[in-house]
């Protein structure tokens, strides 16, 4: 069977403005069969957006533990399905071999997205298991040079959403070919190329509440550097 997944969103555990639990209520909204919740640097969003999957979704929504790694290189997704990486080293051959030793895969996220840190053509040479051949908030001429090196290193290609406001979760996402929906079955789906990418983009009216957001956000750091007397905030720009 086929599923939908959009396995690159993010929540108020790095710079998305939705929580985990709103994320997955929205997946369940919007008809999606499986996401991960993929927080700059950190598995938190992931393993909450689990718990409430499993509480309030009945199997009807699977949530991969995934994070979005900043390595020294630039941007890569990892996912796992068991548990996350106890060690998150800072270096893309690093990561790609300490998620391969805990049962994870990684992702090139938005590699010719030079502009949100993508890898570039280090992808050539470093063992990732995928490439996110359709970024939802990465310009076409990005996304096409994304789809033509995953073509010619014959690696499995996905699209994601990227989201960090609801309206856009799921823009953007896979279908996954398993048997059974669950984390091992889809991990499994990317490792084998059985996924198609469905690409899509956001509205206007969503494009215009992201960029609100951006603003607000940036306000909530100005506010967050002036009350820690100065001591600049090192959070995640939004580009």
């Amino acid at each position: 069977m086929h599923v939908r997944g959009d396995l690159h969103i993010h929540s108020t555990e790095s710079d998305g403005k939705p929580s985990p639990r709103e994320i997955v209520l929205e997946a369940i909204n919007r008809g999606l069969n499986v996401i991960s919740i993929t927080d700059h640097d950190t598995f938190r969003g992931s393993i909450k957006a689990a718990k409430y999957a499993r509480d309030i979704a009945g199997g009807e929504l699977v949530v991969i533990i995934g994070a979005e790694i900043r390595v020294a290189e630039g941007d890569i997704l990892v996912y796992c399905s068991e548990g996350p990486l106890d060690r998150i080293p800072r270096t893309a051959a690093e990561l790609v071999e300490e998620a391969h030793a805990n049962n994870c895969i990684t992702v090139a996220a938005h590699p010719y997205d030079l502009t949100r840190k993508g890898i570039g053509d280090l992808v050539k040479s470093v063992n990732v298991d995928a490439i996110e051949v359709f970024n939802a908030r990465s310009p076409p001429n990005a996304n096409e040079k994304a789809l033509e090196v995953a073509k010619e290193l014959n690696k499995p290609g996905i699209a994601n959403s990227d989201a960090h406001i609801l309206d856009e979760v799921g823009v953007a996402y896979t279908l996954y070919d398993v048997e059974e929906l669950s984390p091992e079955a889809v991990i499994e789906a990317i490792r084998f190329g059985r996924i198609i990418p469905k690409p899509g983009r956001p509205t206007l009216s969503t494009i215009a509440k992201r960029v609100v957001w951006s603003l607000e956000r940036h306000v909530i750091r100005r506010k967050r550097y002036e009350f820690d007397e100065g001591i600049p905030y090192h959070g995640w720009e939004e580009v």
